[in-house]
């Protein structure tokens, strides 16, 4: 047979061959063993809320779908428990595509992770590039996490302009990085957003440098998307010398009140640090 002829007959059988068989139970198709996630990618994996728990309402302008994007539970989703933190760092760059989110969970029983993605998005429905990165964190890690929770900015106002004294006040972001960061403990949820100014972003250095050194150095392609990794030492100087010079932050024309706080469930009311943030 000529190999024309042979091509040609092979031609014919697959058109002659019989349509993939559909699966046995379709039903079951939608039913798969589904394996229990390690605790590097869901901290926090499959809880409930109790009977008399409510959830924390989480306004940072994060919508639930966009975490699912990002391969993330939602954080509208998470139960936090007595002892528990989350902290977690949007960075958005005024210019460009490139994206960055980290999320630090610390459960009660001493154990604390790190969630990290980086991707483009933009252009397509999906991120594109997206890495991820899910790793437990070191115990020397967990301490800087614990005092945060101590931190005066999460009194500051939500969102705010830069006021140099004399009239003067910071300009419009338009290039460097905007960074949103939100921090959930038992029964609330604080939020706040700071712009591309250094004295702005120099507010929130500590929990900068805290959430991002936890995932920095784990993978070359997300530290490539934040170069200076958690060295935000330039920005700190910035907003000392800002209080130095008499200057000082003060709330935006978008700033808005913090969401509100859920009662616990437990009969002894949580204990409050000195900037009104609940302790675990």
């Amino acid at each position: 047979m000529s190999l024309t002829g042979l091509i040609a007959g092979l031609a014919l059988a697959v058109q002659q061959a019989p349509p993939p068989k559909p699966y046995a139970d379709p039903a079951a198709w939608w039913s798969p063993e589904i394996p229990r996630p390690p605790p590097e990618a869901e901290p926090l994996h499959n809880r409930r809320l109790g009977k008399n728990e409510q959830p924390i309402p989480i306004d940072n302008g994060v919508a639930p779908l966009l975490y699912r994007l990002w391969g993330l539970q939602p954080l509208q989703s998470q139960i936090v428990h007595k002892g528990e933190l989350i902290l977690e760092v949007w960075a958005r760059p005024a210019r460009g595509v490139r994206q960055a989110v980290v999320r630090v969970t610390l459960r009660r029983d001493g154990r604390a992770f790190v969630q990290a993605r980086a991707g483009l998005g933009c252009c397509t429905p999906e991120i594109g590039r997206r890495v991820d990165i899910n790793a437990e964190l070191a115990d020397i890690q967990i301490a800087p996490l614990k005092a945060l929770l101590d931190d005066p900015v999460w009194s500051q106002p939500r969102s705010v302009i830069v006021d140099y004294g004399g009239g003067a006040v910071s300009a419009l972001c338009v290039d460097g990085v905007s960074w949103d960061v939100t921090l959930v403990v038992p029964g609330q949820a604080r939020h706040l957003r700071r712009a591309c100014d250094d004295a702005e972003v120099g507010s929130v250095a500590a929990i900068l440098s805290a959430a991002i050194g936890a995932a920095a150095g784990r993978d070359p392609r997300f530290d490539a998307v934040l170069p200076r990794g958690a060295d935000f030492s330039a920005q700190r100087r910035a907003y000392d010398d800002l209080l130095a010079s008499g200057g000082r932050l003060t709330a935006g024309e978008s700033n808005r009140p913090q969401p509100p706080a859920v009662p616990l469930p437990s009969e002894e009311p949580p204990e409050a640090t000195p900037n009104g943030v609940s302790r675990p």
